[in-house]
């Protein structure tokens, strides 16, 4: 592992608003911990600084409109002696989006940078990048190992500098070392990206060097330039909102050393962090998936299909409208629910409130077991007993935009998806006006 300064100030960053009507509710800032120097050991317990806060909403005496895409925040009181029951965990509120703004309070001194694995045609842009961030903006950079590891960049000198570490994933703990990170390739990177932080993640900016893009707003043919704004904190973000998924295992003994080392004592629980979906399906059976459904405790449907998508708004636009569902801009706080090639005509996707929790248990009468898959990963069995429950996380994934996350995202659906692109209708000439 490389070294690092011991001058280094851990930076802090924080969600500002263009807005004067109310403050943004969003406040994220890094811990009062003393500097310190690497000794080479590794991140392992290190203390995860970043969380993120939120004040009560502030109180007001009359109706005021807000620009926000829910239209108008609204009065609280109805009549002169009813109001509603305040919320103290409430998980969001969402103000204009053109209004979020990314704001250091320290300048940042760090950034990690995540590239395709084996893709020679990105070795040239992270060279150009790491050089740039080191020796012109005096900065650490951060790269996993593997990326070291690829035998096309192992051999470059550029890797040897000062400036340079590594780190291994589910091994070092570098949630408190990072400032921003800056992604090379598709939306896999991205995706990448909010594995690795399974808490406070810090502001993302992603380059278009992969296949999509829909995720990835920026070119590398001015990165220079966009990254040295992204510094001085000149900047778009907008918060997309993750799940916090709970994978419980529940405990059996079938005389296999290998199934038993699953669980020891009790129930198994895994927690994870999505940015995109959570797939239930049928896996190799060829039985149709059989699958509960609750919302808050309340049994709402059973699942009778090849399985269920459980979206995010940002992974609205993924493998949930592969399957028929609608697309959902990012600040929307909601949770998509769609079924994949349900047994029933009726069954159409849902869009729920993003502080519900959902679970998802198989059903008794079930012919077979099903599987889970998070962004794709973590692909794991789930049989009679186990459970999954979904929640909106605490902990969303700034993503730094190139314009502002309205415009970036409908410019995505135009060039990525093709959203209602089609020859115009030609325009009636005079003499047919006369008709």
């Amino acid at each position: 592992m490389g070294s690092r300064s011991s001058e280094m100030e851990e930076s802090k960053w924080t969600l500002k608003s263009d807005a004067t009507s109310e403050p943004f509710p969003y406040c994220c800032s890094a811990c009062d911990c003393s500097e310190e120097t690497f000794c080479g050991k590794g991140f392992q317990n290190r203390t995860k600084a970043r969380s993120m806060s939120m004040p009560s909403a502030p109180s007001s005496a009359k109706f005021r409109r807000t620009q926000s895409l829910h239209g108008p925040s609204p009065v609280t009181t109805f009549g002169p002696k009813a109001c509603m029951l305040r919320n103290p965990k409430a998980v969001m509120h969402i103000q204009d989006p053109a209004s979020q703004r990314l704001t250091w309070n320290k300048p940042p001194k760090s950034v990690l940078i995540i590239k395709k694995i084996r893709d020679a045609n990105l070795l040239q842009p992270f060279k150009e990048l790491c050089i740039f961030l080191t020796q012109q903006k005096n900065m650490i950079v951060y790269v996993e190992r593997k990326v070291i590891e690829d035998p096309a960049i192992a051999n470059e000198s550029f890797v040897s500098i000062n400036n340079f570490c590594t780190f291994r994933e589910d091994y070092d703990d570098i949630s408190n070392c990072v400032d921003f990170i800056i992604c090379l390739g598709g939306d896999g990177t991205l995706l990448y990206a909010s594995s690795i932080f399974q808490e406070s993640v810090p502001p993302v900016m992603a380059f278009h060097l992969g296949s999509l893009g829909f995720l990835t707003p920026f070119n590398f043919d001015t990165y220079q330039s966009q990254v040295t704004q992204v510094i001085e904190g000149n900047a778009a973000i907008i918060l997309r909102s993750r799940l916090e998924v709970k994978v419980v295992k529940e405990y059996r003994e079938k005389g296999s050393v290998k199934e038993m080392s699953l669980v020891t004592n009790g129930d198994k629980t895994m927690q994870y962090q999505v940015l995109n979906e959570v797939v239930v399906d049928r896996g190799p059976s060829s039985y149709l998936s059989n699958v509960d459904l609750f919302l808050d405790g309340h049994l709402i449907t059973t699942v009778q299909g090849d399985g269920v998508i459980v979206s995010t708004p940002t992974g609205s636009t993924a493998y949930a409208v592969a399957a028929g569902a609608s697309m959902i801009h990012p600040n929307v706080p909601a949770i998509m629910i769609t079924p994949i090639c349900p047994h029933s005509l009726s069954f159409r996707p849902i869009v729920v409130p993003a502080g519900v929790e959902l679970k998802i248990v198989l059903s008794h009468d079930a012919r077979n077991t099903a599987w889970v898959s998070l962004d794709g990963r973590k692909r794991q069995e789930i049989a009679y007993g186990d459970s999954i429950t979904i929640t909106t996380s605490c902990f969303p994934v700034p993503s730094i935009c190139f314009r502002d996350p309205v415009n970036d995202w409908f410019k995505s659906l135009a060039q990525c998806l093709h959203w209602n692109v089609r020859k115009k209708q030609s325009h009636l000439s005079s003499e047919e006006e006369e008709f």
